[in-house]
């Protein structure tokens, strides 16, 4: 016997349900600087743009940590933080690298920039359906704003200490677009840095450390944190190598006849 649609349970829409307003300000803040950061581009003002994509990335730590905080967590903050990285930090880096120097490239330029755009949605993807059940000490393959760090801070280098006229510009900017590209899809392993935890008691040195880090970044913020994601972007190809080393080490030899 089926029920009545009179005495069936209301679905309640997501008007009745309500959002949680302070973490889905920072998402959308997020999502307006990679936004934001297209439209510079298409302005030819490459190093504003590059500067925004880190500004989204400043944007999205923050909004998941606030969520946690304030115990403001929801499925729809999820899915909404998911397509403002998609924006930010697959569409934005791709086109403004495209508009910067792999345009002159012609068809191979705008193939790499779409090759980036579609990692980082299979990366996005990949990342949502492992939640729960991946090791969180570690990201499987480069994460998107990391990704996007090296495309960004690429353009922001190169503007910042004025070597945008370098020869073979366009396809060093070709090499960091595909590896950036090709990284977030590898199953290599990357340091999540979720085992950092800053209510746990550390050592003295440790506050000097975060003193001197601060203090780099703030003397030469693009040299600093390009430096930084680029070495990022290679410890996973490092640690790889490592343990294939290790592990034929382990590997016992054929006995002698």
């Amino acid at each position: 016997m089926q029920t009545p649609d009179s005495l069936r349970p209301e679905k309640p829409t997501l008007r009745r349900q309500g959002i949680y307003l302070l973490p889905n300000l920072f998402t959308l803040a997020a999502l307006f600087a990679g936004f934001y950061g297209v439209v510079q581009a298409m302005n030819t003002k490459f190093e504003v743009a590059a500067v925004a994509v880190f500004l989204a990335m400043i944007l999205d730590g923050l909004d998941g940590r606030v969520a946690r905080l304030t115990h403001s967590q929801s499925a729809f903050g999820a899915e909404f933080d998911s397509l403002s990285d998609m924006v930010s930090f697959g569409v934005a880096p791709a086109l403004i690298a495209y508009e910067w120097m792999l345009k002159d490239l012609g068809k191979l330029g705008w193939m790499v920039a779409f090759i980036y755009c579609a990692c980082a949605a299979l990366r996005l993807a990949r990342f949502n359906t492992m939640l729960g059940t991946a090791d969180k000490r570690w990201f499987t393959g480069l994460p998107s704003p990391a990704a996007a760090a090296l495309v960004a801070g690429l353009v922001w280098i190169c503007h910042a200490y004025q070597y945008t006229d370098l020869p073979y510009l366009n396809w060093v900017t070709l090499g960091f677009t595909a590896f950036a590209g090709i990284s977030m899809v590898v199953n290599v392993r990357f340091w999540s840095f979720k085992e950092i935890h800053v209510r746990r008691k550390v050592p003295f040195m440790a506050l000097l450390v975060v003193v001197i880090g601060i203090l780099l970044i703030v003397s030469e913020p693009p040299l600093v944190l390009f430096g930084f994601f680029v070495g990022y972007g290679l410890s996973g190809y490092v640690m790889a190598l490592l343990g294939m080393g290790r592990n034929g080490k382990q590997t016992p030899g054929r006995p002698a006849v």
